[in-house]
């Protein structure tokens, strides 16, 4: 088990370590939670909101709308996937057709 310092931003933002993304699996646009284990203790897991999403992509592109995505969703991954883009509108990215996720 790696251990690595950061230091907390003054608007609560923190970067993983490379070696920790690289070696978790970490890529850019996946879904974090945290969860408060104690006092001192955060998890964080990547989320799996999309049972064969990579699948889905190789084989079938731009063949679901984003609408139709996210009614698959339960409410609890809806809720999460709406707490993502809401917190990334606006921030472009410098990517064509993306949803300003940077």
């Amino acid at each position: 088990m790696k251990k690595m310092y950061r230091v907390l931003g003054k608007r609560g933002r923190i970067t993983i370590p490379y070696e920790i993304r690289q070696d978790v699996g970490f890529r850019c646009d996946d879904v974090l939670s945290f969860e408060q284990q104690d006092q001192d203790t955060v998890i964080v897991r990547r989320e799996k909101i999309c049972d064969n999403c990579r699948d889905e992509r190789a084989g079938k592109k731009d063949e679901m709308t984003l609408f139709d995505f996210l009614n698959s969703l339960s409410e609890e991954q809806q809720r999460a996937a709406i707490v993502h883009l809401s917190a990334n509108v606006g921030k472009g990215n410098g990517r064509k057709g993306g949803t300003g996720n940077g």
